[in-house]
């Protein structure tokens, strides 16, 4: 049985319309969870049958970069077990090859996510859970641990207070009556498997000028996708890279998958993801 990326790059070998499209939705906006309950299922309050998803497009982007990153090394799923955990790394692949994507939205939310990141209700015998906001808050602010970095800085200045200083997210700036002279950043966990960096005015036909690799802590970084928002709709979607095509995924689209003969237009760049490229 093939697996969904495995089918993602058939679709593309084996057409040659370059309008084409993946023969199926991937990962559609929102979604809903039926809980099946039998005779013997204790009653909770308030009492609940289905989930349902609203405004999933603040992750939904990210989670098919996600999908595709752990596809595109046979070392990457062992790497990030040790951020995520073996389990859900394990379970988030299996859902993406069987098509349960509500579920592995679910997982996201329920394993990864706080509570206070996100909205929910229950109206009449559903529980609605509302992702409405900023990609950024409900996905990239999970992967902290994963993309933190550390700073030494030093001051000239012998009787400066905080001479010696640790940043471990951004460059910092004290006055010290003395110049202060910073150490290289580096990863605390060593190199991840891949980075985000965030980005919030560009729009996507600028996706030509940016650096399609970094110099990262002696790492080489390649581009493999970004995540695009819509002013106008308030609605995010993501590009990435497989077997050397770019494509663009919008889960709120019929046809949400589709190959890319340049980037989408009116769109502004949310963010750009780079993996580790392979040492060779």
């Amino acid at each position: 049985m093939k697996t969904l990326f495995e089918e993602i790059k058939a679709s593309i070998k084996n057409n040659y319309n370059q309008d084409r499209s993946f023969c199926r939705p991937v990962l559609p906006w929102g979604g809903v969870f039926t809980i099946k309950a039998g005779r013997k299922a204790v009653s909770c309050t308030p009492l609940y049958v289905e989930i349902r998803l609203k405004n999933t497009c603040t992750i939904d982007g990210f989670l098919m970069l996600l999908y595709v990153i752990l596809n595109e090394n046979e070392n990457f799923p062992r790497e990030l077990s040790l951020h995520f955990g073996r389990e859900f790394v394990d379970c988030f692949l299996y859902l993406m090859d069987t098509y349960s994507f509500t579920t592995v939205k679910l997982l996201w939310i329920w394993d990864k996510m706080e509570k206070q990141q996100y909205k929910s209700e229950v109206h009449k015998a559903s529980l609605i859970i509302d992702l409405f906001g900023n990609e950024h808050d409900n996905f990239t602010k999970n992967l902290e641990n994963l993309m933190s970095t550390i700073q030494e800085s030093y001051c000239s200045n012998w009787r400066c207070p905080t001479r010696v200083q640790e940043d471990q997210q951004r460059t910092i700036n004290i006055k010290c009556g003395g110049l202060r002279e910073f150490s290289q950043r580096i990863f605390c966990h060593g190199a991840p498997p891949f980075v985000v960096l965030n980005m919030q005015h560009w729009k996507s036909e600028d996706l030509a000028y940016v650096p399609y690799y970094l110099d990262l802590s002696d790492h080489k970084y390649l581009l493999e996708g970004a995540t695009l928002f819509n002013k106008e709709e308030h609605h995010y979607s993501a590009a990435f890279q497989i077997g050397g095509h770019w494509m663009h995924y919008d889960g709120l689209r019929n046809v949400n998958l589709i190959l890319l003969n340049k980037p989408p237009e009116f769109l502004l760049l949310s963010s750009l993801v780079y993996i580790r490229a392979t040492e060779k």
